[in-house]
């Protein structure tokens, strides 16, 4: 009778207990509601306004917003612009991680100083990059330009952030080149989870370095591919630094990405509830690629 009543009363104790560390969730709660679900509705609620983001006496304008952010064709130039700027970044950041991770993966001396070099550039933010690339890019007295004359050539004909066919391309390298530390951490944790026994296993079966890597290292990293790709898809397609940094959405709207589109609707041309409408609309772009992304990588990482 009086182990049942200690039973009973112990379990009340640790019912009780459990309902009180509920109050610990309160002020994270708390700070996800009032940070991220309040500004998110009321994105939706400015959407549907003629709201200039000073005077607060607007009006209601239903879905006029949406109509003219789709006809005016500057949704259709910054998503395509958002698109290959994100196809770059992706690619690149995520082969050069790849093949730098695994070089650093090999027994090479002063391997911890390569790893720290490589990952150096992710730890500056992104306006001191910018800059730095900026000069680095610059017709004439810039770095590469410079390299350029002492070769010969003509330097002062290198521009690529003031050519509307190039601009694009050159500040995507940037952003892959300060990706890339990030994506190489990752993959190299991936691969030194790869036992060393089927490795070797698979260089007694006569197997070269390529086969190990496509047979044995890749579909046990696949997992990692995959948060990598998604990162980085997810971090491309809200490009924004760069093209305000460096060409400020120039030369013409050739670096004008999604993000950099809400910005100039917001605060240049004062229009805040046509720039949340595309926002909304921005967002939706995002989500969706983001899940087919996610589903197809989640479907390869089964085939592999």
């Amino acid at each position: 009778m009086a182990q049942t009543k200690m039973k009973k009363k112990g379990a009340n104790t640790s019912l009780v207990f459990t309902n009180k560390m509920y109050f610990f969730l309160i002020p994270a709660l708390a700070f996800f509601l009032i940070f991220w679900i309040y500004p998110v509705l009321q994105l939706f609620y400015y959407s549907v306004t003629n709201f200039n983001g000073v005077n607060y006496d607007f009006d209601f304008v239903g879905m006029k917003n949406y109509i003219k952010v789709l006809n005016n064709g500057t949704l259709t130039n910054s998503m395509k612009n958002t698109l290959v700027y994100a196809v770059i970044t992706v690619l690149l950041s995520n082969v050069v991680g790849l093949a730098v991770a695994m070089i650093l993966n090999t027994k090479i001396r002063l391997k911890g100083l390569f790893r720290t070099c490589a990952y150096f550039p992710a730890l500056f933010s992104a306006i001191v990059i910018g800059f730095i690339w900026s000069y680095v890019y610059m017709p004439g007295s810039g770095m590469i330009a410079s390299l350029l004359s002492m070769f010969g050539l003509d330097g002062g004909a290198f521009n690529p952030l003031g050519n509307y066919k190039t601009a694009l391309y050159a500040i995507a390298i940037v952003e892959a080149w300060k990706a890339f530390g990030t994506t190489m951490i990752i993959y190299l944790a991936g691969l030194q989870t790869v036992d060393e026994s089927l490795l070797e296993a698979g260089r007694i079966d006569g197997c070269t370095e390529w086969q190990l890597f496509r047979k044995i290292k890749l579909p046990l990293i696949s997992s990692t591919v995959t948060i990598n790709i998604i990162l980085s898809v997810i971090s491309g397609l809200k490009a924004f630094d760069y093209s305000f940094i460096m060409t400020n959405g120039g030369p013409g709207k050739s670096t004008k990405t999604l993000m950099f589109q809400v910005y100039e609707t917001a605060f240049t041309d004062m229009k805040m509830g046509r720039a949340s409408a595309f926002s909304v609309l921005a967002f939706a772009f995002i989500i969706v690629i983001t899940v087919c992304m996610l589903l197809y990588m989640n479907k390869r990482e089964v085939e592999l």
